[in-house]
């Protein structure tokens, strides 16, 4: 897993040395308004990203891939995940302290880390999975081109009735990756 670098931000492998600081971003109130609790305590979040840092699931059969979102200011904004299966198809998450959201911060890093997946890790599909009341994540995918599922995705990929499942194919030819001069 690589740094990756965007104009608007950073994104850095998720290590149990960042709990401190995501601790923070994540006990805004304003991301559980759909979904989800925050982190009960430091300790909890930084076990909870040791336990990742293996960046694999216990079985072997998926990627765990998980970036911390830095911003030229050197503050963390929050973070973009990624679960990659064997099939070429990967989960996709992220969550922004409110007081970056409609900066562009979270369309530059998902944006980065879906091209990401594509040049390294293969990935051929995208799958979001959401609260239908999550306007503006519901936005942020429709921006990225993201479309809601098929008829039997729901299903297909687990969602529950309160969920809408979002797709997106991955570029048939990837652009090529930055080359070492432009990506520093």
């Amino acid at each position: 897993m690589k740094i990756v670098r965007t104009d608007r931000c950073v994104l850095e492998p998720q290590v149990e040395a960042h709990a401190p600081a995501m601790f923070e971003v994540l006990s805004d109130p304003a991301i559980y308004e759909f979904e989800r609790v925050p982190p009960p305590s430091v300790e909890r979040l930084a076990a909870g990203y040791r336990l990742r840092e293996s960046r694999v699931s216990p079985d072997g059969s998926e990627k765990w891939l998980n970036w911390v979102v830095r911003l030229p200011s050197s503050e963390l904004a929050g973070y973009v995940q990624a679960t990659v299966l064997e099939t070429g198809v990967s989960y996709v998450a992220y969550e922004f302290a409110s007081k970056y959201w409609r900066q562009g911060i979270g369309s530059a890093s998902v944006s980065a880390m879906l091209q990401e997946l594509v040049q390294t890790y293969g990935v051929t599909m995208f799958v979001a999975v959401l609260k239908t009341a999550n306007f503006r994540s519901m936005g942020l995918l429709r921006h990225l081109g993201f479309a809601p599922e098929g008829p039997g995705d729901a299903e297909k990929y687990e969602a529950e009735q309160d969920e809408v499942v979002m797709l997106k194919a991955a570029p048939a030819n990837p652009p090529s990756p930055p080359t070492a001069a432009n990506a520093a």
